[in-house]
């Protein structure tokens, strides 16, 4: 009887139905029926394919309690069903207790665990299990390598790679296609293209033949780089050799043509692959493209692409033509972005709230306001309805016009229609009154928001923070930011900054400088800008010295003097300047200045 249930319960995990192959063991427990080993083995492997764990933990250790022997089959299910779900612990704890029982884990789930390891970002860890397998005597084979080649491959470790790479051999494992292919791809997605030729030659010269993986990562790579020659010249040769290109390779060095400017040769390859029953690129291929180009702002290029598209015959839909919106907005051409609304309606492709929230913000941006509102209630009229993103561009463009009671009005339309209200929102609102001068009724909004439990920004903070300063609200400014902790925030450097500024703005010289001791003691590293500002304002108050310890601080690398703070040092300690004696007090390397004047 036993067995007919165990193989009802193989078909119902083929099928996919693990419930009803659980009910079907919990059956057999009923029945007094004990499952033999291979049997908990078949229960154990089903549902860890169909990422059960959970109860494949279960069944583990409802076999153990009724006498049944785990052994290394039943070990392998369950480390390959951890690992393969990133469950890593779970696996090396199934690893050691599979070991405590004087089990040895064959090659297969070691490079399982392995390869969870490297897919997780930890090669290191994984490589010294690689260590400790070859230590224990277990010879690691091509998977194996593989496996942590590619690991290292993924975190850009070279110097490792190139180093497991060289050991192959010493070890008697000879490398094959597969190896070399992640060698190749490594260097060539780093566009280390002319490494990765290197290894290709001498993949050559070792008697591997490149296969059609190998030749799709060259030819992607010399695509991306523009070196079409190249990528053309490999192309050829793989069909020299009687390797069919597939649709990666054909792909890649279209796109290639497509980004570079070969749309002749681009069309010319799309034929080729319809000619030979291969599946041309979609309007989704060729869409990636187009948004590529106009997000460089080669908007010109991606019409041509656009033309293209429609030259063999496939249909642009609505993302190919916001593509087109944003790229015309972006670089300013406001009245071609408006035709391409009109191309849509032509052609019978709808407008969606993306193209016409991409249109106003264009509008916006380009200063067009009456232009960007004029499309907004005609998309209104349309009955496309206006969503979050959509209002929040219309309020900021409106505060930052300095229209603020018309932004109040569009504040209160979007609350009345039933949209959304966002943090973002609530930060556009209150950034726009600050910068508009209502910083009190920025302070009064703030509050009644405290009090609805709103969670803040840290951007919200740091611009309230500031505006409480501004209209002299200064207790309330420093109480705020020694709540930030507690709100589960952490100040960021315009905090940091903010707060700076302000007490050197009130000459509270001390005081900035301990804020400033306390965001390096965080792990905040100061800009340019800040740093610079810091270093004009002291200089300004004639604090001369504590200007001369941030100078110390400007390495002329990541941090460099503006040229507003060096043409400040100029007048103040040059031969006229009225500093020019407590010159010494600057680090030496600014002594200099005194032979101006």
């Amino acid at each position: 009887m036993w067995w007919r249930i165990t193989r009802s319960s193989m078909a119902f995990f083929k099928e996919g139905e693990t419930g009803k192959a659980c009910s079907l063991f919990h059956e057999m427990k009923r029945q007094g029926v004990v499952p033999s080993v291979g049997t908990y083995n078949l229960i154990i492997d089903a549902l860890c394919k169909a990422r059960a764990m959970d109860k494949a933990e279960l069944v583990l250790r409802h076999m153990t309690t009724n006498g049944a022997q785990p052994n290394t089959v039943t070990y392998s299910c369950m480390i390959h069903g951890y690992a393969t779900l990133g469950r890593l612990k779970e696996a090396a704890k199934m690893f050691r207790e599979m070991k405590k029982r004087g089990l040895i884990p064959d090659i297969v789930t070691c490079n399982s665990l392995m390869a969870s390891l490297c897919k997780h970002g930890r090669s290191k860890e994984a490589a010294q299990f690689f260590d400790s397998m070859t230590a224990k005597g277990h010879k690691p084979d091509i998977v194996s390598y593989c496996t942590l080649l590619h690991g290292y491959a993924s975190e850009g470790c070279f110097a490792d790679m190139i180093g497991l790479f060289n050991s192959m051999k010493s070890n008697g494992i000879a490398a094959d296609c597969r190896v070399f292919t992640i060698l190749i791809d490594a260097y060539a997605k780093r566009g280390m293209v002319d490494d990765a030729m290197l290894i290709f030659t001498e993949m050559q010269q070792q008697g591997v033949s490149p296969n059609v993986v190998t030749y799709s990562t060259v030819i992607s790579a010399f695509s991306r780089m523009g070196r079409l020659t190249d990528a053309m010249e490999k192309f050829n040769q793989m069909v020299a050799r009687g390797i069919q290109p597939n649709t990666a390779v054909y792909r890649s060095i279209i796109q290639g043509f497509c980004k570079h400017g070969g749309l002749v040769k681009a069309k010319e390859l799309v034929s080729e692959m319809i000619n030979k029953g291969i599946p041309r690129p979609d309007i989704v291929f060729f869409n990636s493209v187009i948004n590529s180009l106009c997000k460089d702002g080669r908007v010109m290029d991606a019409h041509d692409i656009f033309d293209l598209v429609t030259d063999i015959g496939e249909r642009p839909d609505v993302i190919t033509f916001n593509s087109l919106i944003d790229g015309y907005c972006l670089v300013g051409k406001m009245d071609k972005a408006f035709k391409i609304l009109d191309a849509m309606e032509v052609v019978g492709v709808e407008p969606d709230i993306v193209t016409y929230s991409t249109l106003v913000d264009g509008y916006f941006k380009n200063g067009r306001i009456n232009d960007g509102l004029t499309l907004f209630r005609e998309m209104l009229c349309k009955g496309v309805k206006p969503d979050t993103i959509t209002y929040n561009i219309i309020l900021d463009g409106l505060f930052r016009s300095g229209r603020t009671v018309a932004a109040r009005k569009k504040f209160h339309e979007m609350i009345e229609s039933g949209t959304t209200v966002t943090v973002s929102t609530y930060g556009i609102i209150l950034g726009g009154l600050c910068r508009n001068n209502c910083a009190d009724e920025a302070i009064i909004l703030f509050q009644k928001l405290g009090t609805m439990n709103v969670k803040f920004s840290i951007t919200i903070l740091n611009t309230m923070i500031n505006a409480m300063y501004k209209v002299q609200r200064k207790e309330e400014a420093k109480e705020l930011f020694a709540t930030i902790s507690a709100s589960g925030l952490l100040p960021n450097e315009s905090t940091y900054g903010v707060m700076i500024i302000n007490l050197l703005k009130d000459g509270a010289v001390e005081d900035a400088n301990n804020m400033f001791s306390s965001m390096e003691k965080s792990g905040i590293v100061p800009g340019s800008r800040l740093l610079n500002r810091i270093i004009r304002m002291l200089l300004e108050k004639g604090e001369i010295a504590k200007a001369g310890n941030y100078l110390s601080k400007v390495d002329g690398k990541s941090i460099s003097l503006e040229a507003s703070t060096t043409s400040l040092m100029l007048s103040l300690f040059s031969r006229e300047g009225k500093y020019r004696e407590d010159m010494k007090l600057l680090p030496a390397k600014y002594n200099f200045f005194d032979r101006f004047g």
